[in-house]
C-alpha cells in the first residue's frame, strides 16, 4: 500500500524536496509548510489546525535533515512583528503535528532522510557492545544534527546498560538520502509501520519544550 507523505524541509534543502517529488510523484506529497503563526495557547487546536489544513491526508512525515535541520540554529529578528523568532519555529511544530494522536489525525509515521552533507556529521563507525556482543552503528542523532522532536523520539527504549536501541526501540526511523531514493517506499512502510508497533505507545512530544520567539 502506497502511503502519502508530507515533507518538513529548509528552504536551502529544496533542490532534494524536489528530487523526492519527482520521485515519488506529486499526487502522494500531499499539504504545505507551514508557512504563518498560529496565535494561540491551546497546543491541542495548534496541532489540529496544523494537521487539517496543512498537513491533511498524510501519514507519513519527511523529515530532511541537512545542515540547517538542528536545534540549535538560533533565533532571527522580524521588523514586522519587532521580535526573535526561532529559525525552527515551523519545522517543531510539524513534528509535533506528525506525533500528534487526537480525533480525527491519527499519528504519523516519521522518516528522517539524512541529506548528503551531513553523511559524516551523522554515521560514524561501529562498535562492539560488551553488554550484547552485538555491533552496533554509530548514529549522531542530538541537538547539533536535528530538532528534540526527532532525537527524543528516535532512542525511546534502550535495551542494555549502554544505552544503545535496537530496532524494536525506536519510533523514528533514518536512512541516508541515497538509499532511500532508490527504494523510497522500502522505508516510508518501515516509517508507517511504527505507528502500528508497541513503541508507539512510547511516543512524546508536548513535553518538549522551545523558546519559539522572544
Amino acid at each position: 500500500m502506497s502511503h502519502n507523505c508530507f515533507i518538513s524541509f529548509k528552504k536551502e534543502d529544496e533542490y532534494y524536496k524536489k528530487e523526492i517529488l519527482e520521485k515519488l510523484g506529486a499526487d502522494r506529497i500531499k499539504g504545505r509548510s507551514l508557512d504563518k503563526w498560529i496565535e494561540s495557547e491551546d497546543i491541542d487546536y495548534i496541532m489540529q489546525v496544523i494537521r487539517s489544513q496543512y498537513m491533511k491526508n498524510t501519514s507519513v512525515t519527511l523529515f530532511l535533515i541537512g545542515k540547517h535541520s538542528s536545534e540549535n540554529e538560533g533565533f532571527e529578528y522580524s521588523s514586522e512583528d519587532n521580535c526573535y523568532y526561532n529559525k525552527q519555529n515551523f519545522i517543531i511544530r510539524e513534528l509535533k503535528a506528525t506525533f500528534y494522536d487526537g480525533k480525527g489525525n491519527r499519528r504519523s509515521g516519521l522518516l528522517g532522510i539524512v541529506l548528503p552533507d551531513m553523511y559524516d556529521a551523522i554515521y560514524g563507525g561501529s562498535y562492539i557492545c560488551s553488554h550484547c556482543g552485538e555491533k552496533i552503528n554509530t548514529v549522531r542523532i542530538n541537538s547539533q544534527t536535528v530538532i528534540r522532536e526527532f532525537s527524543e523520539n528516535y532512542y525511546l527504549s534502550p535495551n542494555c546498560e549502554s544505552g544503545h536501541c535496537d530496532e524494536s526501540g525506536r519510533f523514528c526511523v533514518l536512512v541516508k538520502y541515497d538509499d532511500f531514493i532508490k527504494n523510497p517506499d522500502k522505508y516510508i512502510d518501515k516509517a508507517f509501520d511504527k505507528t502500528n508497533a508497541e513503541i508507539n505507545k512510547k511516543v512524546h512530544w508536548k513535553d518538549i519544550n522551545h523558546t519559539y520567539k522572544k
